[in-house]
């Protein structure tokens, strides 16, 4: 594990007392330094991530998946020696093999931010409901396709620290997802996207972007776009 113990783990956490323990247990096999962002959580998952090893940073109230992300982001920058950061799942969708790939390429300073996408290679595992949803936001907007983003709102990410640094996320929602892509369209971050391995266990998909949800998505991505004219 040493060779990474420059990079950490942000995971934001929302009532997920049931995986949770096995997901950073898994990635902390290697990658040491972890960050669980417990979001207000109404059941014990922040019980289980004491016993895991991971830090623990709680919200007294649920606030989004955007503000966990940025207060786990931000407690990551204060640790000493802190220089990649990667957003993972903590429903056990994301592989820990595709953040070290990542983690690779910026140490070869091919990018500044590494996102993860699951269409880059098809495989068949994405439910059609949400290839639709996230195919279509991808495609509607500008700043997605000025960064020839295939997948705009994908969970998985990898950020040097300089990157990282320079990211506010202000949307809570899941809608942060477009502000994340807004910010890296607007910026002069190197920005590359990879093939990732997204696990959709019955779990995951129970949990998972609801239509509703993504309807939702692809409205504020058009409000924010029209904002901007």
């Amino acid at each position: 594990m040493p060779q990474y113990d420059d990079v950490w783990l942000v995971i934001p956490a929302y009532n997920e007392g049931q995986v949770i323990a096995d997901v950073v247990e898994g990635a902390r096999k290697t990658f040491p330094n972890i960050v669980v962002v417990d979001d207000g959580s109404a059941d014990d998952s922040a019980k289980h991530i004491m016993g895991t090893g991971a830090h623990l940073v709680r919200h007294p109230v649920n606030l989004g998946q955007g503000a966990a992300l940025q207060t786990g982001l931000a407690y990551a920058l204060a640790q000493p020696g802190a220089t990649y950061f990667a957003t993972f799942d903590a429903d056990g969708q994301h592989q820990t093999a595709d953040v070290e790939k990542m983690v690779e390429l910026l140490r070869q300073d091919v990018a500044d931010v590494i996102l993860g996408s699951r269409f880059i290679e098809q495989n068949g595992q994405v439910p059609w409901i949400k290839r639709v949803v996230l195919r279509t936001a991808a495609t509607i907007s500008p700043t997605a396709r000025k960064l020839k983003l295939t997948d705009s709102h994908n969970g998985l990410r990898v950020l040097n620290r300089e990157a990282a640094g320079r990211l506010r996320i202000t949307m809570n929602g899941m809608a942060h997802a477009s502000e994340i892509v807004s910010f890296l369209a607007g910026s002069d971050l190197r920005v590359a996207e990879v093939p990732v391995d997204i696990l959709y266990t019955d779990y995951s998909r129970a949990k998972g972007q609801s239509l509703i949800n993504g309807v939702n998505i692809i409205f504020d991505i058009s409000l924010r776009e029209r904002g901007r004219r």
